[in-house]
């Protein structure tokens, strides 16, 4: 894998190193303090009930005790490592994922707008602070605590070894049976997710067309077979757990039976029968918890590489130089460009220029491409060949962060975000009171906001549900206008205006030009283009007709029976 994009995962992993050898340093002296009950009864029954001495019984319960406690406070501080470690890891990580789950939905067009991937992080946060992975730092301990019984007695030693293979090729064949069926229901239980989302979103449409039963059947059958894989290896990872339970129950019991013999044949005491037996329980316990954990270790190890893919996939961006800026010059050069998803390209060897103040109006029929050339003008969609320059900078050049502010869109589906109304029209930046009412009154929506309950307060939910079309609409272009952008394209911004709204428009349309905006509006009404510059006529992806609004009507007049479907400019169709 590159090293140098692939392995973000990796170096924030390396970041916690330390905390994490830290963990293995506490371990260390956990597994030592573990020793301490095998110790304790072999003290009690080959010395204490042999000399019947009370005080050495005390002393020896006493440090017992003591041991106990400070293993307990190790545990507790091991845990706090994990807990601190696992957030460092999230912090170092969460900003970048959120970045890339960002930049995947901007480059599907929003068909893979997911949180999947945040939520795989706080998955693996959770599981790094979980059992599971305290079985992992114990089970190196177990060859030690086999040698140790090997000190005790040979068959003792052997013993414990067969049942350490045992377990294990119960935890390879839990690992075999269960590891594939469970990644094809987490793969299958994310696409539901992904259903359910996109069907919340739509539930008005739904309702509306009496579509619930088929939706939710449709639901239904990637849920039941998302149920059925995780039954089918909730099933095998049971039976191999109580497998496992059960041979490791029996071989405690079984190694009391070999220590009887033992005794009795004179070969060991008491003590180190009752010793052996505490020492193979806890020899064999790291191996049964990472059984009885291996469906969230799969899960763990599946996120993992989730995260890793992804990060591999879209590479970090690198910071680019600031320039100066732009006043709103634009000029495509042989663009072609292929929307997210799709085979062909929409946008075939378009190349005109706009001067800066310049209001152009964008028209043609449906599927000509209008939204597409909104989304290549802004670098939404990068050209897969040509160049798109604002003020002569190639438009994937400028830094986003810095561009954005001399940026207004108003997209065809206009999205409003939970918060205040003030706060979507200072695009959830510092809102500067002015500077939201000035974008207000230049997008003449001032007065329906102070209309409202709460003014500019107002709280809105997500897609301005309690809002109209019309006023998403309105509220929306004030965002656009918002810090008096050089830039502004507005995609169909009249779809669901009144007349009332139309006027604004229009009225705002007229301000821009006053103020020497660059404005790019597509629209299929005569009536908001009455005050442009220059039509750009798109038919099938390509240039029909560029120019001067009255040389672009009277050439679609005169053309309107011999060009191909593309009707006369009184009758374009959006």
């Amino acid at each position: 894998m590159n090293n140098t994009i692939g392995n973000d995962l990796q170096r924030a992993l390396r970041e916690c190193r330390g905390a994490f050898v830290s963990a293995a340093g506490f371990s260390l002296l956990i597994n030592l303090l573990m020793l301490a009950p095998s110790i304790y009864m072999l003290q009690v029954y080959d010395r204490v009930v042999a000399s019947g001495n009370k005080t050495t019984l005390l002393m020896l319960t006493l440090i017992m005790v003591a041991l106990f406690l400070t293993m307990s406070l190790l545990e507790w501080v091991r845990s706090q490592i994990l807990v601190r470690a696992s957030a460092r890891l999230e912090t170092l990580l969460n900003q970048r994922i959120f970045a890339v789950a960002y930049k995947q939905s901007l480059n599907s067009g929003g068909q893979r707008a997911t949180t999947q991937a945040l939520d795989d992080l706080t998955a693996l946060r959770q599981f790094l602070t979980g059992n599971g992975l305290f079985a992992f730092f114990d089970a190196p301990w177990t060859p030690i605590y086999i040698a140790l019984i090997f000190v005790f007695h040979p068959w003792f030693g052997w013993f414990s070894t067969a049942t350490v293979i045992i377990l294990v090729m119960i935890a390879i064949a839990n690992e075999k049976t269960t590891a594939k069926t469970l990644e094809e229901a987490n793969r299958l239980a994310m696409i539901g997710r992904n259903q359910v989302n996109q069907n919340l979103r739509n539930a008005e449409v739904i309702e509306a067309m009496g579509m619930m039963p088929d939706i939710r059947q449709r639901w239904l059958t990637t849920s039941h077979q998302v149920l059925s894989l995780q039954s089918l290896a909730s099933s095998h990872a049971g039976l191999l757990g109580a497998a496992s339970k059960v041979v490791r129950i029996t071989a405690q019991s079984l190694i009391l039976g070999l220590g009887a013999y033992l005794v009795i044949e004179r070969e060991i005491s008491s003590g180190l029968m009752i010793a052996g037996s505490i020492l193979l329980g806890r020899a064999l316990a790291p191996i049964d918890l990472m059984i009885s954990t291996w469906k969230g270790f799969v899960n763990a190890r599946g996120q993992y590489f989730r995260l890793q893919n992804m990060l591999s996939q879209t590479p970090e961006e690198i910071s680019k130089m600031s320039l100066p800026a732009p006043t709103g010059a634009i000029k495509l050069e042989d663009v072609h460009v292929v929307p997210p998803g799709a085979q062909r390209a929409t946008l075939k060897g378009v190349s005109f220029g706009i001067v800066s103040g310049n209001f152009v109006g964008v028209i043609g029929p449906s599927g000509a491409g209008k939204s597409t050339l909104a989304r290549a003008l802004l670098g939404i969609w990068p050209a897969v060949r040509g160049k798109i320059r604002l003020d002569g900078a190639d438009i994937s050049t400028w830094n986003r962060e810095e561009l954005g502010p001399y940026i207004g869109y108003l997209p065809q589906d206009v999205e409003l975000f939970e918060g205040s109304i003030s706060e979507n029209i200072a695009r959830f930046g510092e809102i500067k009171a002015e500077k939201v009412v000035e974008a207000a009154q230049l997008a003449d929506v001032h007065e329906l906001i102070l209309r409202l309950p709460e003014g500019y307060d107002t709280v809105i939910g997500a897609g301005g549900g309690t809002l109209s079309g019309g006023q998403r609409q309105r509220i929306g272009l004030a965002r656009a206008l918002y810090g008096n952008p050089v830039l502004v394209v507005l995609d169909e911004p009249n779809s669901n205006l009144d007349e009332q709204g139309e006027a604004a428009l229009h009225n705002t349309l007229k301000r821009l030009k006053e103020k020497n905006v660059t404005v790019v509006l597509i629209t299929h009404k005569q009536s908001v283009l009455s005050t442009a510059d220059k039509l750009l006529v798109l038919n099938d992806g390509q240039l029909a007709l560029y120019g001067p609004r009255e040389k672009v009507i009277a050439q679609l007049q005169n053309r309107m029976q011999t060009v191909v479907n593309l009707p006369a400019y009184t009758s374009v169709q959006s």
